[in-house]
């Protein structure tokens, strides 16, 4: 009669296949990240238009030095617009890596917020629905406090047409599209929008998802495609 301890135990074989697969992982790896990357070529983001739909450019801001050497974003959007039929205005901030092969990656705002003083008190996904597309997108959404101000953040992460709110999915799909296509571009994109105290929060919530509706497809073209 077999014992039952043995069978649990791995054979040569099974360790031989393991550390096969482990170093073929390794050497695909190496050969991957240390040849010269394929970075494609994309507009500059300033170049973004000033009206996008209902909603004009209200304000154009910057990026300063400080943050940008932490960021190390290869080109950066940090501009507030206006709508046109509500009066609310939202502000877009895309930060875009044409490769992440050096340390240069998307810093998560999850954890950038804390460190400036705002405290989530909502932390969840929603689905914003797209013209067309025949998905939606799923999109990370943050409702954060500092003394009596309230803001709603939606953010994810866009690589290509691939929308992910998830950042270690983001990773994952940056390993798969270092193995497959040689490119591990990706940009950060993030909305916020003030919540007054007369604005109720599925006000405001629609606001940013219309505000999504009126950007997504013209930042596309910003963006490697």
């Amino acid at each position: 009669m077999q014992d039952p301890k043995s069978s649990n135990k791995p054979t040569l074989k099974s360790t031989l296949i393991i550390l096969s697969v482990v170093l073929a992982a390794q050497v695909a790896a190496y050969n991957t990240f240390t040849k010269s990357e394929k970075v494609a070529a994309a507009r500059p983001l300033m170049q973004m238009p000033d009206q996008l739909g209902d909603w004009t450019k209200v304000q154009e801001g910057f990026v300063d030095a400080e943050t940008q050497a932490v960021l190390k974003a290869d080109d950066t959007l940090n501009r507030s617009y206006g709508s046109n039929k509500t009066g609310i205005a939202a502000n877009l901030f895309v930060a875009a890596f044409r490769s992440q092969r050096h340390g240069a990656l998307p810093h998560s705002p999850k954890n950038c917020l804390p460190g400036s003083g705002w405290t989530p008190t909502v932390n969840d996904h929603v689905f914003v629905s797209l013209p067309g597309r025949a998905e939606p997108i799923e999109v990370n959404r943050y409702i954060i406090q500092r003394g009596d101000n309230k803001s709603l953040v939606l953010y994810w992460y866009q690589s290509r047409d691939r929308a992910v709110a998830s950042e270690y999915k983001a990773k994952l799909y940056t390993m798969v599209d270092a193995v497959k296509d040689n490119r591990t571009d990706t940009a950060l994109v993030r909305v916020v929008i003030g919540l007054n105290v007369n604005d109720s929060q599925d006000k405001i919530q629609a606001a940013a998802e219309d505000f999504i509706r009126a950007f997504y497809a013209p930042l596309r073209q910003y963006l490697p495609s």
